[in-house]
């Protein structure tokens, strides 16, 4: 049962970073646009990602998860699983827009200069000289976002969703054994560990291949 609730925090994780890496790089580029036409969306962006990380993700998932089906509003889901998504992504797409953001602002301004020069209007040259160069310097932080996110879904299961760790929880309350929440950190663990692992190798040949070009 701890193995088939870890299928759903895969899920989560999955159809949650999809989700996440649109919304995110929407927000990044709403905070980094100089467009007149778009400051009130940067505004809302900014208040957007000022609430979201400055809120705690459980009480994110508590609001979502029960304050939605207690309006009564008639179309809406109750659906905990989708609510459990819905607050992680609202939480995780403001952390992740700001790594993004903080990519597009590592470029410099020479970069989008040139390409101006070759004729690229202020969108072309975002999107093919600076978000490919942003995106390639924060792999590594947005990888290590997706290991947090991986294992904070497990926090919905306080909404009821029979996760990795709902499934220990009640296999745990009827035994009074709690060797699964032992087997519930060894599966999260056998996922972490290697992802952990592929990030510092990446780190790693990244470094080594920035200072092979910077001797040449």
């Amino acid at each position: 049962t701890v193995v088939r609730g870890l299928v759903v925090n895969l899920q989560l994780t999955l159809i949650g970073g999809i989700a996440i890496a649109i919304i995110a790089l929407a927000l990044a580029l709403l905070r980094t646009t100089k467009s007149p036409a778009l400051t009130p969306f940067r505004f809302i962006a900014t208040a957007y990602v000022d609430i979201f990380r400055g809120a705690p993700l459980i009480l994110i998932i508590l609001l979502v998860g029960f304050g939605v089906p207690a309006l009564r509003i008639q179309g809406l889901t109750s659906n905990v699983i989708v609510l459990g998504t819905i607050a992680v992504v609202l939480t995780y797409s403001a952390y992740v827009a700001e790594v993004i953001r903080s990519g597009i602002l590592s470029v410099h301004q020479s970069q989008r200069a040139a390409a101006r020069s070759l004729g690229f209007t202020s969108n072309q040259a975002m999107r093919y000289v600076i978000l490919p160069q942003a995106i390639r310097r924060v792999i590594p932080p947005l990888l290590n976002d997706f290991v947090s996110l991986l294992k904070d879904t497990g926090l919905v299961s306080i909404l009821g969703v029979t996760d990795a760790v709902r499934a220990a929880q009640i296999n745990a309350s009827r035994t009074f054994n709690y060797t699964p929440y032992v087997v519930a950190a060894i599966l999260f663990l056998l996922i972490t560990i290697p992802l952990t692992r592929y990030i510092d190798r990446y780190i790693r040949l990244r470094s080594e291949k920035q200072n092979s070009d910077g001797l040449a």
